[in-house]
């Protein structure tokens, strides 16, 4: 689950970033290449569990899903909370800087 988690976020984004100018602006192309990353790890780890376990690996228990599912989510929000920590650091279009040097008339 944490593998199809994350390669919906991965297609996902990717799909908005190559549709959408403005997504390249904000710097959705970071956003996508920590979710394929991501998808990456979690393939790579099930090609290992496949190594060790065979085909049980393939066959977890309603609980495991539930909670690999969790596990998936939590990714995609971290991955979220680090593109935004960027977004708002590289200011594409100067919002965050024009707030903070707002002077009040």
């Amino acid at each position: 689950m944490t593998l199809l988690t994350t390669v919906f976020a991965a297609i996902i984004c990717t799909i908005i970033w190559y549709k959408n100018e403005n997504a390249r602006s904000l710097k959705v192309g970071t956003l996508v290449l920590i979710y394929w990353g991501a998808s990456l790890m979690w393939l790579i780890d099930a090609v290992f569990a496949y190594a060790e376990e065979g085909a049980d690996s393939f066959v977890p228990a309603p609980l495991d899903m539930l909670n690999d599912f969790y596990l998936g989510l939590s990714v995609v929000a971290l991955g979220l909370i680090i593109w935004l920590v960027i977004l708002f650091v590289k200011d594409p279009k100067g919002v965050v800087r024009a707030a903070l040097f707002k002077k009040n008339k």
